[in-house]
């Protein structure tokens, strides 16, 4: 296999510096099975608003989430399965690593 240029090497660091954030990745768990409003988001995650929503914005900026509307609601979704194989490779890696098991969710 040959090396990635800068270029692309700069832009993957980026894409994974936005998992480095513990409510991210929260959000990322939460929307794997279902897109969800705003308000299901706060309930599940048990964050202000406020907060969820400066998240959600990074997420969508990196093009990790994508959101339609639904008269004056917004629903959330993973912007496409590549974001869903990520998160649960590196699911699966944590968890063979580290010992844990599904109930420790």
């Amino acid at each position: 296999m040959r090396p990635i240029n800068d270029d692309i090497a700069y832009d993957l660091s980026d894409f994974f510096k936005i998992f480095g954030d513990p409510t991210r990745l929260k959000i990322l768990y939460t929307l794997l099975d279902h897109d969800m409003c705003v308000s299901e988001l706060v309930e599940a995650l048990g964050i202000n608003q406020s907060t969820l929503s400066h998240q959600l914005r990074l997420l969508r900026q990196n093009d990790l989430v994508k959101f339609k509307r639904d008269g004056k609601t917004v629903i959330y979704g993973l912007d496409d399965e590549h974001v869903g194989i990520l998160l649960r490779n590196g699911l699966e890696h944590i968890y063979h690593k580290n010992g844990y098991e599904e109930e420790d969710i």
